[in-house]
């Protein structure tokens, strides 16, 4: 089952997030899918200040992942979106490393991503409106949405 919800700024976006995080569990991976500019990166800002983490968060998209350790749990942030060969780059091994994992652009690893996770396309509307569907593959992530939305 897809869930829905509007955003009509960044800080409905960070609300979401923090809300998520509040059902936060070990291992944890969310994929976000959406257009430059649509509020990923906003989303895990919001995900990380509710994890305690004060650290600046951009997007790595020149790194590839940014690790944050300074929170209840460890956030592992990938963006994928320059990710030229995923064999060269351990990113399963972020997966089992008792953290959270959010993935920006997550279909240029489609092939290594985990059954279990939850998806979030967030589709632009307009300048500040946003619609997010939530796709939860797995019992934890379908109870999550089910807590949070």
């Amino acid at each position: 089952m897809d869930y829905k919800l509007t955003s009509f700024s960044e800080e409905d976006t960070k609300e979401l997030a923090e809300n998520i995080e509040s059902e936060k569990f070990p291992n944890m991976v969310i994929c976000l899918d959406g257009e430059l500019g649509s509020g990923k990166t906003v989303f895990v800002k919001g995900f990380a200040a509710a994890l305690g983490i004060d650290e600046n968060i951009t997007s790595p998209t020149f790194n590839l992942i940014k690790e944050y350790n300074s929170g209840e749990m460890p956030l592992f942030h990938m963006d994928m979106y320059r990710l030229t060969d995923p064999n060269n780059v351990e990113i399963t091994d972020y997966f089992n490393k008792q953290g959270v994992t959010i993935i920006e652009w997550p279909e240029m690893i489609e092939d290594y991503l985990p059954a279990e996770r939850l998806d979030i396309k967030i589709k632009v509307v307009n300048e500040n409106k946003r619609v997010l569907i939530l796709k939860p593959y797995g019992e934890k992530y379908e109870k999550l949405c089910d807590s949070v939305l």
